[in-house]
């Protein structure tokens, strides 16, 4: 039943792409606005391949490549002078990566890895293809919470995740003053950040107090 399933994806995935290329190039040749359908109805038989069948792991593969290269396809035809697709990409990655990982996926180690991994990559792509601005600070600053967060959740330490949570923030947040403006305006978001591991805290000092 199944290889019959995926036969009928195929077959009506080929038949939908011919009719989608033959509209275009019949109505507007200069246009190849084909590509567009054709990448969302390839996900079916992709789908039908690995997904509904248990292996997901080779679908996060074959899709991911599947992704990256529509994005790479619409680079080339719409805005080749700039890789922007490259951006997208090492994002997308990380989702075969993750699912071949396995448990190994949940640990601090894995966090670490990833973490330098995502910095390391978006940082050379800051400097080779867009060094105008050093925009690679924000992935970095997403991505050091995920190391942050598994070894605080691990020792059970939220308040050390607070303090240090915030001081990340802080340390972002100057960085991003320094590169954008001369005008000191990082204060209001630090101050706000501070609250934070104060009212960790506070509730903790409470709920001692209160239990003794």
């Amino acid at each position: 039943m199944k290889s019959k399933q995926l036969a009928f994806a195929v077959t009506g995935s080929f038949m939908s792409i011919l009719f989608f290329f033959i509209v275009n190039l019949l109505t507007t040749p200069d246009d190849y606005w084909f590509i567009e359908p054709s990448f969302a109805v390839l996900h079916w038989p992709l789908a039908m391949a690995f997904a509904a069948r248990g292996k997901t792991k080779q679908f996060a593969l074959y899709d991911s490549l599947l992704v990256i290269a529509f994005l790479f396809t619409e680079n080339r035809l719409h805005s080749p002078d700039h890789p922007w697709f490259l951006y997208a990409a090492l994002a997308i990655v990380w989702w075969p990566i993750v699912m071949f990982a396995g448990r190994f996926a949940k640990t601090f180690a894995m966090a670490v890895i990833g973490s330098i991994g995502v910095i390391a990559s978006y940082a050379l792509l800051n400097v080779t293809v867009s060094p105008e601005f050093p925009w690679a600070i924000f992935p970095a600053f997403v991505v050091l919470w995920w190391p942050l967060a598994i070894y605080c959740g691990i020792v059970r330490q939220w308040f050390l995740f607070s303090v240090i949570g915030s001081l990340l923030s802080a340390v972002f947040f100057v960085t991003l003053n320094a590169v954008t403006t001369t005008e000191v305006w990082a204060i209001y978001p630090i101050f706000a950040f501070a609250w934070w591991p104060l009212s960790m805290y506070y509730y903790s000092r409470n709920r001692v107090d209160g239990g003794g």
